[in-house]
């Protein structure tokens, strides 16, 4: 990313940084909210590879698969990566087109993506199995040498549950009893709720142990808390705080910005891929309906 928005302008390139850091620290809590920074960022930046794959991600975390895969294909396009296969495909099955993300888990770009990468993209055609009503294809699809390896990995927890989640489905409650057990075991960052699953499956019940509070009782002075201060816009954003190392050196670094206005132009090429591939979409919707 640093090298990216190194080929900005300056003043562009700290707009850009400050809204993408936005994004990275609101995705998970408020995707909404990451959302709109995302926006603000791809109206800055469009021809940037990272801003494109940010504003995907946005995107994808709201549930804009359309919008999501329109740009995760752009920034594949400028990046000429494939490690954004995977979450293509996921996106298909989102836009409920399961078969298409069967077809490019067989594409040969699978083949390139490290091992993490091809661990998601069999994790996301067992969903398409599933998808499609095929729980025993899903089954199997999940059987591979990374499930029954004994070495944990950042990927080891979610396939494990994934296939811990289609016994369950397919009623094999002791199997998938015993892999919830294998996927908490393995997850160390809590990327599961494989814990809840194993108590929820031997009748064990949480509750909220709180007390009720009376209205009258001055416990917690709700007279005195100030109201919550409104959200920063991007680009006034007040101090650096909380900016990756990465975003502090491009923000540090010393260029003009004479081009800033020229920069900002649309790139008329990437909206005519753009739209091609959304032509695309429609053609073969068409020829599935005919």
């Amino acid at each position: 990313m640093r090298q990216e928005l190194l080929s900005l302008p300056k003043g562009l390139a700290e707009d850009v940084a400050r809204n993408l850091v936005m994004v990275a620290n609101l995705i998970d809590e408020d995707p909404e909210q990451a959302y709109e920074y995302s926006r603000i960022a791809l109206r800055l930046a469009s021809r940037v590879a990272a801003v494109r794959e940010a504003a995907g991600f946005a995107a994808y975390a709201t549930q804009k698969y359309s919008e999501a895969l329109a740009e995760f294909r752009a920034a594949r396009r400028m990046s000429g990566s494939v490690e954004l296969w995977p979450v293509m495909a996921d996106c298909e099955r989102g836009m409920g087109r399961p078969e298409r993300a069967l077809a490019m888990a067989g594409e040969p770009e699978v083949q390139k993506l490290d091992k993490a990468g091809q661990v998601e993209m069999r994790l996301v055609a067992a969903g398409a199995r599933r998808d499609m009503g095929q729980l025993d294809a899903a089954i199997v699809t999940l059987q591979s040498s990374e499930l029954a390896s004994s070495a944990v990995h950042p990927w080891t927890a979610r396939l494990r549950y994934a296939y811990a989640d289609a016994l369950l489905a397919a009623g094999r409650e002791n199997e998938a009893r015993e892999w919830f057990a294998k996927a908490l075991e393995s997850d160390k960052d809590g990327a599961t709720d494989a814990s809840d699953r194993l108590a929820e499956m031997d009748g064990v019940e949480f509750v909220d142990a709180i007390d009720e509070l009376d209205a009258s009782d001055d416990i917690i002075g709700t007279d005195d808390l100030d109201e919550a201060d409104e959200p920063e816009q991007a680009g006034d954003l007040g101090d650096e705080e909380g900016l990756d190392e990465e975003v502090i050196e491009v923000l540090a670094d010393e260029r003009d910005a004479d081009d800033l206005d020229e920069y900002r132009d649309a790139d008329d090429q990437d909206d005519r891929d753009d739209e091609r591939d959304a032509d695309d979409d429609r053609e073969d919707d068409a020829d599935r309906r005919g």
